[in-house]
């Protein structure tokens, strides 16, 4: 289905995607690919308008995923399209005005709170309304200084996706992902950024992931000495020897490598010390799994994960038997696969990740 952005007309309720391919992403937009028929784009050339066209899917009645059409490419018999859901729009959007509107600037304030203002300046300004809805969260997370505010000047031109990727690219910030859905009575979507603290997920106990019962295909498992280290040494707020530091190092009977983690913003030494046995304990696991595919299984329904979530991934084959916890920080769908329903999915080693501590 297509939709005109700025009108909300609905352009299209049925636009059959050859090989789709589509899903959510963790702290960042997510994505859809897929090719069209040439007839359709030749009876109506706005169908997929790049720019200015929402595209959405819909499954047994309910969409699942939604966003706005970016590329367009015919060549020969095929035009392929290109789509990415609402954080996108960010990226296209300028601080023109400075600190949001007068928003800002933000000291000890709650990112949570900056990431609506940040959505509300963008959709304040005529042209620019989506209708996009940030959640109500809250979080004890704190982002600018009395000293050293958060601040937008304008003579920097700074670019709101820009500066929401390095808000939720601290340490300890909250999470967002974007969610679809219709409204109660199924005449509109619904764009919603989901905002997640002290995280987004949770630890799955009722599903996993495993070569020869789910994981269609052997997953590479790269076993890289240049990430390893039993040895880590946190460096916090501080020059010269006025330095913070924490020493988190342990003796395994291989040979020493150490590595430093840099938290220029960290003082107090037990949350160095925190930081660097997280940091130990995630650079000792030699060898992960960044990314598998998965057929549908009843004990593990494509769809049944949600963004965020630790689910167990267990590899065996003929070189390596690995298994570890890993977070789904996103996946595509590719619902016409051979053999039936498949998902991408992205992982990173759960232990790689550091969360805030709601209040």
């Amino acid at each position: 289905m297509t939709r005109h952005a700025l009108t909300g007309e609905w352009l299209s309720k049925a636009l059959p995607l050859t090989d789709p391919e589509f899903g959510p992403e963790l702290s960042g937009p997510g994505s859809l690919s897929g090719t069209l028929a040439p007839h359709l784009i030749h009876s109506n050339s706005t169908l997929t308008d790049p720019g200015t066209t929402e595209i959405y899917v819909e499954e047994d009645g309910q969409i699942t995923w939604g966003g706005l059409v970016w590329d367009a490419r015919p060549q020969g018999s095929t035009y392929a399209i290109e789509a990415a859901s609402w954080p996108s729009y960010l990226m296209h959007r300028i601080d023109l005005d400075g600190n949001l509107g007068g928003r800002g600037p933000y000291a000890n304030a709650d990112p949570c709170q900056v990431l609506r203002d940040v959505w509300a300046y963008a959709q304040s300004i005529p042209d620019g309304d989506l209708d996009v809805v940030v959640d109500a969260t809250t979080s004890t997370a704190k982002i600018g200084t009395t000293s050293e505010p958060y601040a937008f000047p304008w003579w920097e031109f700074p670019v709101l996706g820009d500066k929401v990727d390095d808000i939720v690219s601290g340490q300890a910030m909250p999470e967002y992902t974007a969610v679809t859905t219709w409204n109660a009575d199924r005449t509109a979507p619904v764009k919603r950024i989901a905002l997640g603290w002290p995280r987004l997920g949770r630890r799955r106990t009722d599903i996993s992931f495993a070569t020869g019962i789910n994981i269609i295909e052997d997953p590479e498992v790269p076993l890289a000495g240049d990430d390893y280290a039993q040895v880590v040494v946190a460096n916090g707020l501080g020059d010269g020897s006025a330095k913070r530091r924490a020493i988190s190092a342990v003796r395994n009977g291989r040979l020493r490598l150490e590595r430093v983690l840099d938290v220029p913003d960290i003082s107090a030494t037990d949350v160095l010390a925190t930081r660097a046995d997280q940091e130990r304990a995630f650079r000792e696991v030699l060898g992960t799994v960044e990314e598998i595919t998965v057929r549908h299984t009843p004990s593990a329904p494509i769809g049944s994960w949600q963004i965020g979530d630790d689910v167990q991934v267990r590899v065996n084959n003929d070189w390596i038997s690995w298994r570890g916890w890993c977070r789904i920080t996103g996946w595509t769908k590719k619902p016409s696969a051979d053999g039936g329903p498949q998902a991408v999915i992205s992982l990173q080693p759960s232990a790689s990740y550091v969360y805030g501590t709601a209040a």
